[in-house]
């Protein structure tokens, strides 16, 4: 978690805690969504210069710890969460 993303003339070390409830969907994650969920990030960690520090879920909310670099912004990573969301409810 301490590790620092170097660039060609910076170090950067952001750290990005996002919840996101679940309104009208109580207890739609569950054990084999939770793991659809930790895969669908992995995607995207590929994808773009996030990386997924920690996710955990519960029945009613999700919770990301996110390392990014400045160059993206929080509302760009709100955006990518919320489409993983969805994506991970929509198949179960």
């Amino acid at each position: 978690m301490d590790e620092h993303i170097y660039k060609r003339d910076n170090k950067t070390l952001l750290l990005y805690h996002l919840v996101f409830p679940l309104k009208y969907r109580r207890g739609a994650l569950n054990h084999l969504s939770g793991i659809s969920l930790k895969n669908i990030c992995i995607e995207i960690s590929e994808r773009y210069e996030v990386q997924f520090v920690e996710i955990g879920y519960e029945s009613d909310h999700v919770h990301f710890l996110i390392q990014s670099v400045p160059s993206i912004s929080v509302s760009k990573l709100v955006n990518l969460s919320s489409i993983i969301k969805k994506r991970t409810i929509d198949w179960f």
